[in-house]
């Protein structure tokens, strides 16, 4: 289906007057009803502030939202943000993010302004069903380069999740378990999604707090036709769609609150187990005694992951504000191969190894509010980070090295705040960088913040970002009779740069709260790194820094609450532009996307009960493509579009008892979206046959969570 015109001014002529009818209300609320409204953000600040007096344009997703929608995980959560899409893959059971154009390569995630670690790196490319959220107060995503606070990868943004870190009572016991379909396909333990979750929360005395939790999810696959581990025959049917996996995440935190300071040490022990069946199946045919003893090579994925993070704050008697944080962290990935007999359930040929590792050692330290001003602030930081590691997937399928490579990377950074005036802020920051495989870099950004009358908050940012390149690109070596594809040692970093404009109209009448936000933002990369020739006679392609990336988009968000209704409709409009300067025939031109998002909530007081509904459309996307080659050789592009698609989500949350129990029960994907069409337009459009298809999800599933706390 296509996204015409008339839908598009349909979608935006809701939202305009939707702020039009925002411009009529009369302010009449005072100051503590504003503040009330406000959310404490912590990402890019120099401490907890509400969302009114940050510089940035901060979204949150608070623990309210996350527990409406029953989210185990951060995959569960996202797909509804506009700008935001998430990127699902049936076969290596990872989802990651495309954030404004960009690949997860681009943004880091962090827990608690510590980048966390993944197969071959840090902070960025995380599979995001490896992030529980048992232990998450809140989410808080900041668009835009965030260089200057975060360092490289942090091109698009940054998504910083915010742990538990203390509780009201004494005890806190909660347990929960989690069933659901999966499309629909559901059995007890062969079929379906099963969750269990506990943890134990304990005020040992005033200054001292213990928390342990551990959380089970398991995937039992998505079958679609397919006719699992125990089918023989040949026929490309064995196995699954959706590969079946199984995760363990364990935590244990304990924090020690002084006079003046904090100490806390959070350990986290993640395990992954994802299972490979082959669809090709060996008939292994006895001739002289007329049996058969079909097999197949299967695969064992098992990642391991370990964290301990240590954070350090407090201020001095000079008034001067400090945080350390400290960590380590180490992930690996291992592959256990065998030939498995499918009659008899025996392996032969047993092979194991670790093919991707990361250890990670982080140390980051803040210090500000060290003069006592109302006009001036700064703050003064460091980062250092040391990383092992090695990756024999992404370096080639021909040496198969597992060839540790490491990289420091050193940084100081500063940043001043001004306020001109209780309305007016302004905020410089410039970052050094050293790394030991490239060049330095200075990166800056400049934020600004104006509270004008009515209600409107203007901010706007300009920042700088660089990506590092990964282990691909820097060491893939597949080199034959026939085939010369190599990594590039020497590559520089991409170089990005974002600008964001953000006014926001807040408004009240008696019991009603309307926000309206208007976002215009722009990215630009340069530099950026592709696989190209380098060489005709013999044909050589190296990854080399020869591309750019443009991006352009405008967003209108609005969120209205009134009583026990909560309501929020957006839009984004965006172009991309991606450039190659190595194809003779490669086109500069921007493309388009339209995404709308909507989302209700409503809580009906005798009941104790709340009503959710999401939904987003993300309207086709298209992209250049080599499609054939001209009469010279030379590469030609068509444009190649996938179709439009929705995701729909509802749930109803029912509690008992004083909220010691909670029912959740919800549909997930309720539009039974599986795969879109992927189609070649220069050749006839969606129906033709070089259509193909983009495997999205699993279908229409549902789900019931039964959650039981106990507070004492």
């Amino acid at each position: 289906m296509s996204l015409n015109k008339n839908k598009i001014t349909i979608y935006f002529s809701i939202i305009f007057f939707s702020w039009a009818f925002s411009q009529k209300r009369e302010t009449t609320v005072d100051s503590t009803k504003t503040e009330s409204l406000d959310e404490v953000v912590v990402t890019g600040q120099y401490n907890p502030t509400s969302i009114k007096k940050s510089v940035h344009n901060v979204i949150v997703i608070n623990r309210k939202q996350i527990e409406q929608v029953a989210a185990n995980n951060l995959a569960d959560l996202l797909n509804f943000n506009l700008n935001l899409t998430i990127i699902p893959n049936a076969q290596t059971g990872r989802s990651t993010i495309s954030f404004f154009g960009l690949d997860s390569q681009y943004f880091n995630i962090l827990v608690d302004n510590i980048p966390l670690v993944s197969d071959n790196g840090l902070g960025n490319d995380i599979d995001l069903t490896q992030i529980n959220l048992d232990d998450i107060e809140r989410i808080e995503i900041v668009e835009g380069a965030m260089g200057v606070e975060y360092g490289a990868n942090a091109v698009s943004g940054v998504i910083n999740i915010i742990t538990k870190k203390s509780i009201t009572n004494d005890w806190r016991i909660q347990a929960y378990i989690q069933e659901e379909t999966v499309s629909d396909e559901y059995a007890w333990f062969d079929e379906g999604r099963h969750i269990q979750s506990f943890s134990v929360a304990h005020n040992i005395n005033e200054k001292w707090m213990a928390k342990i939790g551990a959380n089970r999810n398991d995937f039992a696959g998505f079958f679609n036709q397919r006719q699992g581990q125990d089918y023989y025959q040949n026929d490309g049917l064995r196995g699954y769609e959706w590969l079946p996996k199984q995760q363990l995440n364990t935590n244990a935190l304990i924090n020690y609150k002084g006079n003046n300071f904090r100490v806390l040490y959070k350990f986290e022990y993640f395990n992954e187990q994802i299972n490979y069946y082959d669809a090709a199946v060996r008939a292994n045919i006895d001739t002289q005694n007329q049996t058969s003893n079909p097999s197949a090579t299967d695969r064992i994925f098992t990642t391991n992951r370990f964290v301990n993070n240590l954070n350090i704050d407090g201020n001095l008697n000079s008034g001067a504000n400090y945080n350390v944080a400290l960590s380590y962290q180490q992930q690996e990935r291992d592959l256990n191969e065998f030939n498995y007999f499918i009659l008899s359930k025996e392996r032969s040929n047993e092979s194991d190894e670790t093919y991707q590792s990361s250890k990670v050692v982080f140390s980051k330290g803040t210090i500000d509010n060290l003069v006592k001003s109302d006009f001036y602030n700064f703050q003064l930081g460091y980062e250092a980070r040391y990383i092992e590691g090695f990756d024999t997937q992404a370096t080639g399928d021909v040496t198969q090295q597992d060839k540790t490579n490491t990289q420091t990377n050193s940084a100081i950074f500063g940043s001043s705040e001004l306020s001109f005036s209780n309305k007016f802020s302004l905020r410089p920051g410039v970052r050094y960088e050293y790394n030991s495989l490239f060049k330095s870099k200075l990166m800056g950004s400049l934020s600004a913040r104006y509270l004008m009358d009515h209600g409107f908050e203007l901010r706007a940012n300009v920042g700088t970002s660089y990506r590092t390149p990964n282990f691909e690109e820097l060491y893939y070596y597949f080199v034959d009779s026939n085939h010369d594809v190599q990594g590039n040692e020497n590559l520089n970093p991409e170089n990005g740069f974002s600008a964001f404009m953000n006014l926001k109209k807040r408004s009240w009448l008696n019991e009603l709260s309307l926000v309206n936000n208007l976002k215009l933002s722009y990215v630009d990369v340069s530099d950026r790194i592709d696989l190209a020739v380098v060489n005709t006679t013999p044909l050589q392609y190296q990854f080399i820094n020869i591309d750019k990336f443009k991006l352009w988009s405008l967003s209108l968000e609005n969120t209205l609450k009134v009583d026990n209704l909560a309501f929020n409709l957006g839009a984004t409009f965006q172009g991309i532009s991606r450039i190659n300067n190595n194809e003779v025939n490669g086109n500069d031109d921007f493309l388009y996307n339209f995404q709308v998002n909507t989302s209700a909530s409503y809580f009906v007081e005798p009941w104790n009960t709340s009503f959710s509904l999401l939904l987003k459309y993300n309207g086709e996307q298209e992209q250049y493509m080599a499609t054939g080659s001209d009469t010279d050789g030379n590469s030609t592009f068509s444009k190649v579009t996938t179709d439009a698609y929705s995701w729909l989500d509802a749930s109803v949350k029912k509690s008992f008892l004083n909220n010691k129990i909670n029912i959740t029960l919800g549909g997930r994907n309720l539009l039974d979206v599986t795969s879109v069409n992927v189609s070649n337009t220069a050749t006839g459009g969606t129906h033709t046959t070089n259509s193909n298809a983009l495997l999205l999800g699993y279908g229409r599933s549902f789900y019931l969570k039964l959650l039981y706390n106990l507070n004492f």
